[in-house]
C-alpha cells in the first residue's frame, strides 16, 4: 500500500517540503513543522525563504559558504568553466591548478585527490591508511563527526554507557565498528596514548578533528598525538573539513603548528559548491596509484564529480579571496568580537554558559563549568540550548537547532552580529517568560 501523501497543488513549499522529505529536512535540523523554512535565496550572511521571510545566517551552509553566500568573484568563475564543459571524470586544468593551489598551502599535503564532499574525504583517508599499513583498526574521539560512513559516526551518538575505548556503534548503521573501532576521549593525552600503545600493531590510523567540534585542543593534545603515531607507525589523520581554509591558508596545520599524515578537505574550499579533497604524504598517498593495482597496499579511489571543473574552478576563487593579505586576520577578530558579545548578552541576562570556539566559530554552551572536553559538554544543559536555538529561529536568525557551531563568513558584519544578539536577548526573554 503506498504511503505516499496527497498534496494540493496550492500547497506551501513548507507543506511540500514536510510530504517529500523525512522532518522536511535535509539532515540534522530536526525544526518543528511550522518553522521549517524552504530557502529560496542568499545573498553574502543573509537568506530569504520561499514564504519572503528573511534570516540573518549563522549556519552559512555548515560552514562551506565562507565567503558569503552567492559571491560574485565565485559566480562568475563557475559560469565560465560550466560553459567549457561542467564534468568530464578526468583530470582537468582547473583540478591541476587547483592541486597544485592545495600543495602550496598546506603542510602535508605532498599528493592531492579530489572527490565530491568531506564525507568521502574523510572514508578515503580512512581507507588509505589501511591499505598503506595493512592494518584493520582504528582510532577516533569520542562525539566527533567525520562524515556519513560508519566509522564517521561510531562514537558520536552515546545510545549506551560508555566504556572507552569500546566503540558505541548508535547511528552507525554498522555493527561491526565495534570490533575495529576504538574510542579515545579528545584532550586526555594520557589516556589516548596508552589505547594507542596497546593496540599500535593492529591500528591504522588515528583520525581527529584538530579543533574538536567547538573545543580547542590542549596545549600539547595534538603534538602529543604526532609524537605516539609516528613512534608506532600510525597514520595520523586531520580531519581538516570544517578547519581547512578557515582557520589559516594552510588550516589547522599551519594553525596548530602540527604536520598529519593525510589530511580531508570540503566545506570551506568549493565556496560554497560542492567539493571534497584529501592530500598527505607521497609514500602514504601512493596507495591510490592505480599501477598498483589489484594490490597488495592499493585502495581504489575514483570519483564521478570529484575535480569536476565548476567546483575547482569556483575553489580556486575562493582561495583566491581567502589567500588575500589580512583576510584570516580579519575573520579572527570577527570571530572574538562574536564571542565577546555573546558573553555580555547571556552575563546581562544571568544565564550561566560558555562560549566556545575560535576564528570565525562559535557556540553557545548552557553550563556554569567550563567545558574541555566531551564530558563536560554532556554535563551541558542541551534541553534549554535546544529551546534557546528553536526561539531564535523565530526570531529571524538561521542556525542548526541541534546548538552546535555558529559559522560567520567574509560578508558578516557587527550590524549582523548585533542582530544576533538582539535575537538572543528577545529569545531568552520569552523563555523566562
Amino acid at each position: 500500500m503506498s504511503t505516499r501523501p496527497s498534496i494540493s497543488s496550492t500547497a506551501s513549499w513548507r507543506e511540500r517540503a514536510l510530504a517529500a522529505l523525512p522532518a522536511g529536512s535535509n539532515g540534522e535540523f530536526g525544526l518543528p513543522p511550522e518553522l521549517v523554512p524552504v530557502i529560496e535565496r542568499g545573498s553574502g550572511p543573509l537568506v530569504w525563504d520561499t514564504e519572503g521571510r528573511e534570516f540573518v545566517d549563522f549556519t552559512m551552509a555548515w560552514g562551506a559558504a565562507l565567503p558569503g553566500h552567492a559571491r560574485p568573484e565565485i559566480i562568475a568563475a563557475a559560469t565560465k568553466a560550466a560553459t567549457d564543459g561542467a564534468n568530464f571524470a578526468a583530470v582537468n586544468r582547473r583540478a591541476v591548478q587547483l592541486a597544485e593551489r592545495i600543495q602550496s598551502l598546506c603542510p602535508c599535503a605532498e599528493r592531492v585527490r579530489f572527490v565530491a564532499s568531506g564525507t568521502e574525504a574523510t572514508m578515503l583517508c580512512l581507507r588509505v591508511a589501511h591499505a598503506a599499513t595493512g592494518r584493520r583498526k582504528v582510532l577516533r574521539f569520542e562525539g566527533a563527526y567525520h562524515g556519513q560512513h560508519p566509522v564517521g559516526i561510531a562514537g558520536m551518538i552515546h545510545g549506551q554507557p560508555r566504556n572507552l575505548p569500546h566503540c558505541d556503534p548508535s547511528g552507525a548503521g554498522a555493527p561491526w565498528v565495534e570490533r575495529d573501532v576504538l574510542v579515545a576521549p579528545y584532550n586526555h593525552l594520557a589516556q589516548t596514548t596508552a589505547i594507542i600503545e596497546a593496540n599500535a600493531p593492529e591500528l591504522a590510523a588515528v583520525i581527529v578533528e584538530p579543533f574538536h567540534r567547538c573545543l580547542s585542543p590542549a596545549p600539547g593534545f595534538l603534538q602529543g598525538l604526532r609524537e605516539v603515531t609516528r613512534k608506532h607507525g600510525v597514520v595520523l589523520i586531520f580531519d581538516e573539513v570544517v578547519t581547512g581554509f578557515r582557520f589559516a591558508p594552510g588550516g589547522a596545520q599551519e594553525y596548530y603548528g602540527v604536520t598529519p599524515d593525510l589530511a580531508a578537505y570540503g566545506k570551506a574550499l568549493g565556496g560554497g559548491f560542492p567539493i571534497g579533497a584529501y592530500a598527505g604524504r607521497a609514500d602514504i598517498m601512493d596507495a591510490v596509484n592505480e599501477h598498483r593495482l589489484p594490490g597488495p597496499g592499493y585502495a581504489w579511489s575514483a570519483s564521478t564529480t570529484g575535480g569536476n571543473p565548476v567546483s575547482c574552478a569556483a575553489a580556486l576563487a575562493t582561495l583566491d579571496l581567502l589567500c588575500t593579505p589580512g583576510t584570516h586576520t580579519h575573520l579572527h577578530a570577527l570571530g572574538r568580537q562574536f564571542r565577546e558579545m555573546l558573553a555580555q548578552s547571556l552575563a546581562a541576562a544571568g544565564i550561566p554558559a560558555q562560549i566556545l570556539g575560535d576564528g570565525p566559530i562559535a557556540q553557545l554552551a548552557f553550563s556554569p563549568s567550563p567545558v574541555t572536553d566531551h564530558d563536560s559538554y554532556l554535563a551541558t544543559d542541551r534541553v534549554l540550548g535546544r529551546k534557546v536555538m528553536l526561539e531564535l529561529v523565530r526570531n529571524g536568525v538561521f542556525l542548526n537547532p541541534m546548538g552546535t557551531k555558529l559559522y560567520l563568513s567574509l560578508m558578516h558584519r557587527t550590524a549582523e552580529l548585533e542582530r544576533f544578539c538582539d535575537a538572543l536577548t528577545r529569545s531568552l526573554h520569552a523563555l523566562r517568560n
